[in-house]
């Protein structure tokens, strides 16, 4: 059964959602080279917390160990941060974090260039923005899951790169994760109908390279196949009468 959302329950994720936003610019500030992915885990960590009725929505999930998912370069997710994982000139940081706030889920992630990155890469994020802010135009009342999917596949395949297709958005609310789930790709008008106060996470995960993916022995990372870089940026979305509501922008 699909949960849709109160106006009062939006503003609550809108609350939550905010503190994630600053939270990940808080962390954007610290990717530099030397800093470790278990030291931007400790800041993500105090600072969520320091907000009363916020907690880091990661910690201790699924048994996950951290706070926020941090993956670097070929991983796309679920990186676990470590103090011997340490940034290097020229990486791409993805950063994924999830607030819960008062009860409400909210779930966001950027990636982030260390210093100057090559030419490719610097196009992979610039693609990887481009994607989900089509995904997000997408996702109107009326339109389908697949609607969101087909936006986001067309900006990809035109850039000549891939999404990680067993990886996909999906419902964020009451709970971290659920039913519908939001596919990178699709075809328009099939799929979950978009209904008023049904809150989803879209993130379009893209490579470089080719669409397959391999799980790493710590049986969380996921990375690309063929090793080829991957970007990551997602928002969680309100669908509403007036138009998709973005609830983890800063402003």
């Amino acid at each position: 059964m699909i949960s849709l959302k109160s106006t009062r329950e939006l503003e609550l994720m809108a609350l939550g959602g905010r503190i994630l936003a600053r939270t990940l610019e808080l962390l954007r500030g610290h990717v530099m080279p030397g800093v470790s992915t278990k030291d931007l885990d400790a800041i993500a960590d105090e600072f969520i917390r320091s907000h009363p009725g916020a907690l880091p929505a990661f910690k201790g999930l699924y048994g996950f160990p951290a706070s926020a998912c941090i993956s670097i370069n070929e991983e796309i997710v679920h990186g676990i941060p470590s103090p011997k994982r340490v940034l290097q000139p020229g990486d791409l940081v993805k950063l994924d974090v999830g607030v819960k706030f008062e009860g409400y889920f909210t779930d966001a992630a950027i990636t982030v260039p260390v210093g100057t990155v090559d030419a490719n890469s610097a196009h992979l994020i610039e693609v990887t923005q481009m994607a989900l802010e089509a995904g997000i135009a997408a996702a109107t009342v009326g339109n389908h899951i697949g609607d969101i999917g087909a936006a986001i596949e067309s900006v990809v395949s035109d850039a000549g790169y891939t999404t990680a297709d067993d990886l996909v958005g999906h419902y964020v609310g009451t709970k971290p994760h659920g039913d519908p789930q939001v596919p990178n790709f699709g075809k328009p008008k099939r799929g979950t109908k978009l209904m008023p106060g049904l809150t989803i996470a879209i993130e379009p995960m893209v490579n470089l390279g080719g669409s397959r993916t391999r799980t790493l022995r710590d049986r969380w990372t996921i990375v690309t196949a063929d090793g080829s870089r991957s970007a990551h940026f997602e928002h969680t979305v309100a669908i509403t009468d007036s138009g998709p509501l973005v609830l983890t922008r800063a402003a």
